[in-house]
C-alpha cells in the first residue's frame, strides 16, 4: 500500500512540475540577462519594451520588418519604446534625427526611409544636412526639422539616451530591454524570432507579478 500512496503523491505533483518547467523555458543568464539595477520606464503603469537600435546597424534594419509586425499586435498593457544607441560621437546625429521625428510626430513617415537610405541606397548620413534631406523628401519642412534637431530639449533627450544605454549595459544592437529589468540580445536568445519569444516570455512574467 505504501508504494500506491507514493505513486498517487507523485502524480499529484506532476502538474506543479509541469508549471515549473514552463516557467523555466527561458532562463536568466542563458537566454536573457537581469540588469543589476532596474531602470526607470516611461510609463510605470505599463510593461515597457524598449528596443535599443541604430540606423547604421544592418542587423537593426533586418530586424525592423519582423519587429514591426510584432509591435502591431502588442496588447494595451505593453508600451513599446525605442532608444537610439549613442555610444560614440558619430552616432549622435542619427539619434537626433530619430528624436526629431518623434517630436514632430512623423516617425511613421521617416523611420523606414532613414533605414533604407543607408542600407539600400547606400547614402552616407553623417550630419544635420544629410538627415534633413530625408525629412524634406518626406514632406517635412526643413526649418521645423532644423529647429527641432538643434533644440535644447533635443540635447537633453540625447543625453538621457546615453544614460539609459549605460544603465542597460547594452553590448550591441539590436537589443531589447523589458520593463527596465531584463536585457535580451540575439546572441543569447538565438536570432530575431528567438528575441521576440524571450520578450513575450518576460512580458508574461512581469504581468504575472502585477496580478499577484
Amino acid at each position: 500500500m505504501l508504494w500506491i500512496k507514493r505513486v498517487i503523491f507523485l502524480v499529484a505533483l506532476l502538474p506543479i512540475a509541469m508549471c515549473q518547467a514552463e516557467d523555466e523555458k527561458y532562463k536568466a543568464g542563458v537566454h536573457y540577462e537581469i540588469l543589476p539595477q532596474p531602470v526607470r520606464t516611461a510609463d510605470p503603469k505599463k510593461i515597457e519594451v524598449n528596443e535599443v537600435f541604430s540606423y547604421t546597424c544592418s542587423h537593426c534594419y533586418s530586424f525592423e520588418s519582423v519587429l514591426h509586425s510584432w509591435v502591431e499586435k502588442l496588447p494595451e498593457d505593453v508600451d513599446f519604446q525605442r532608444t537610439p544607441a549613442v555610444w560614440a560621437p558619430a552616432l549622435e546625429p542619427s539619434a537626433r534625427a530619430y528624436y526629431t521625428a518623434a517630436l514632430l510626430k512623423v516617425l511613421d513617415q521617416v523611420h523606414t526611409p532613414l533605414f533604407e537610405a543607408i542600407h539600400l541606397e547606400k547614402k552616407s548620413l553623417k550630419d544635420e544636412q544629410d538627415f534633413a534631406g530625408i525629412f524634406v523628401a518626406e514632406g517635412i519642412d526643413r526649418e521645423k526639422f532644423s529647429q527641432t534637431y538643434n533644440s535644447f530639449g533635443m540635447t537633453s533627450m540625447v543625453n538621457q539616451a546615453k544614460a539609459r544605454i549605460r544603465s542597460y549595459r547594452v553590448q550591441g544592437t539590436p537589443e531589447i530591454i523589458v520593463n527596465g529589468k531584463y536585457r535580451v540580445s540575439t546572441r543569447k536568445a538565438g536570432g530575431f524570432s528567438g528575441v521576440l519569444s524571450v520578450v513575450d516570455f518576460l512580458i508574461q512574467k512581469e504581468r504575472a507579478q502585477v496580478t499577484e
